[in-house]
């Protein structure tokens, strides 16, 4: 295969990062996630900073780019933060693509990359108590409620993201070609199974 494109959707605590910067070493290809949001902020001329408050965090400003006519417009000073940098994102990860084979973390890049030819797009998942060890793991206790609700509060966050921008539920499974608990398997087996997708693709 001349070019593939691997684009990973995840619950958080599954190990989508892990996995995704793997998948990067072992295939050799690029591996696109928080960067494209430092990519983004230089392009808009930005601080980084500014961008990172809203990454992955759907707005209210539908109506308002609507009333304003510039919905998925690019121009400075027009579109809210959010939007702005959806957009800039998108070109990005377009423009990644074309250069060759990657792997991308998120940012609804499944739905944006969608006509590209061998486009695999994972969903990864885990089940509850799973994450909720990874998470006391990474971070400890929340400071504000359970680790559950920390949980399940990121896992909205990012399922309205992708409902605002794409007009999809983030968990349909015909969004993607392969769904993984990554809890059962272990992360380093789901990195196996995508690649052995791949590969198998190929043929």
């Amino acid at each position: 295969m001349d070019k593939f494109i691997i684009t990973i959707n995840r619950e958080f605590c599954g190990g989508g990062n892990y996995i995704g910067k793997k998948l990067s070493e072992r295939l050799e290809v690029p591996f696109y996630d928080k960067e494209l949001v430092n990519m983004a902020a230089k392009e808009a001329g930005y601080a980084e900073a500014t961008f990172e408050k809203v990454d992955e965090v759907a707005t209210n400003s539908l109506l308002y780019s609507l009333i304003m006519g510039v919905h998925n417009s690019t121009q400075t000073g027009i579109l809210p933060d959010n939007d702005k940098l959806f957009n800039i994102q998108a070109d990005i990860i377009r423009k990644a693509a074309d250069k060759g084979s990657c792997v991308v973390l998120g940012r609804c890049s499944n739905y944006i990359l969608r006509e590209e030819k061998n486009l695999v797009r994972v969903f990864l998942k885990a089940d509850m108590d799973f994450r909720k060890d990874r998470y006391e793991k990474l971070y400890g206790q929340p400071e504000k409620g359970t680790v559950e609700d920390a949980i399940e509060k990121r896992d909205k966050k990012r399922s309205s993201y992708f409902k605002f921008y794409t007009g999809h539920r983030w968990e349909d499974t015909e969004m993607y070609d392969l769904v993984i608990n990554t809890g059962k398997i272990g992360f380093d087996n789901s990195v196996d199974m995508i690649i052995d997708y791949v590969n198998k693709m190929s043929k």
